[in-house]
């Protein structure tokens, strides 16, 4: 903590030189980097403060019921602080304070699995919202009866990468299909990725002769909304096969800056994959979009049930889950050994909930 207050004072410092602000794209990193840090040591500086008070009052509170109230309400307000700065000290990777750029893809099952697509997309969005990000859809491809066969998200919040990389895998629905007018139970599955997105100036080596860029008419749903130019745009890196494509502007060229974005977030996320499974010898093959590979199901029927199959949380509120109420699932996840996931997605991966 020492170290991060001497950051923290050093950035004041050069806050207060003359030309800080003319550089107004540099000065809004360090003044990112500074909120950040005193989102850190602030909460800690007063935890300890509190601790410190409270074992004063501890003193005084003998054979006193009011003030062991008190003190016992302190005590509830010191472990909600606790647990936070517990969650946080679970977000530090080097990309953890990036905004997060989120994608949904439908799995096997046709018209089921696009409107279980379309569903998540929904909780994502509504989660946003609860927790105060911003987003923006950057390109979305809509099924052929129903739903959505694809869809990327940009995120943009505190520590939105952090918080969202929960949510990578393959999530998986049972339910009572409303598309069987025998009333069937269904499994639908769609996978989603989560990948930080990162600054311009981040290393990693984009060779425009390696890039193919397709320009394509945004698809949408109908009406006024979908654009009648040639305004989409798709790049693909020819040595990798990554694609990226957005649509949500009118403008091809801002098309074309967005869709390079999201292909260095990709790039860069894929080096970092690539550097881990060197440090832990074994690759991080994705998972096949289908049954026994899901890391969280969602259960409508027979009975409401969401488990998450890394952590073990579950609750039976289906529903509020699916309104965006992320928070006990990301926090298990976070707080949960990472051998610890793996061992229960071998033991539990391929049950039913």
């Amino acid at each position: 903590m020492p170290h991060k207050e001497k950051i923290i004072a050093d950035i004041q410092a050069q806050m207060s030189q003359e030309g800080f602000w003319e550089h107004q794209e540099q000065a809004n990193k360090v003044m990112q980097e500074l909120k950040t840090l005193k989102n850190i040591v602030e909460p800690f500086a007063d935890c300890v403060k509190r601790v410190s008070d409270a074992k004063e009052f501890l003193e005084l509170a003998a054979d006193d019921e009011d003030l062991d109230k008190q003190l016992a309400d302190e005590a509830a307000v010191l472990t909600t602080q606790i647990d936070a700065l517990e969650l946080q000290a679970h977000l530090s990777g080097p990309f953890d304070n990036a905004n997060a750029l989120l994608s949904i893809n439908a799995g096997a099952g046709g018209t089921e699995s696009c409107d279980w697509a379309s569903m998540l997309l929904r909780m994502y969005t509504r989660h946003a919202d609860l927790k105060g990000y911003k987003y923006e859809t950057i390109d979305i491809l809509h099924g052929d009866e129903a739903g959505i066969k694809s869809a990327t998200l940009r995120i943009e919040g505190d520590r939105a990468y952090g918080f969202l990389k929960s949510e990578k895998g393959v999530h998986r629905l049972v339910r009572i299909s409303p598309f069987d007018s025998n009333k069937r139970r269904h499994t639908s599955f769609a996978s989603v990725e989560v990948i930080p997105e990162v600054e311009d100036d981040t290393e990693v080596d984009i060779n425009p002769s390696e890039l193919r860029i397709d320009v394509f008419r945004a698809s949408g749903p109908g009406g006024q909304s979908v654009n009648t130019t040639d305004s989409a745009v798709r790049i693909t890196h020819l040595p990798t096969g990554i694609v990226a494509q957005s649509q949500k502007e009118r403008s091809q060229l801002q098309n074309k800056a967005q869709a390079m974005k999201v292909l260095r977030a990709r790039l860069t996320a894929l080096k970092v994959q690539e550097q881990e499974a060197v440090m832990n010898k074994e690759a991080g093959d994705k998972q096949k979009i289908e049954w026994g590979s899901q890391i969280r199901s969602y259960v409508l029927h027979p009975y409401l049930m969401v488990k998450d199959h890394r952590s073990g949380v579950e609750t039976g509120n289906a529903q509020k889950v699916l309104d965006g109420e992320l928070d006990p699932f990301i926090e298990g996840f976070l707080k949960t050994k990472p051998e610890d996931r793996d061992k229960r997605l071998k033991q539990k991966g391929n049950d039913d909930v």
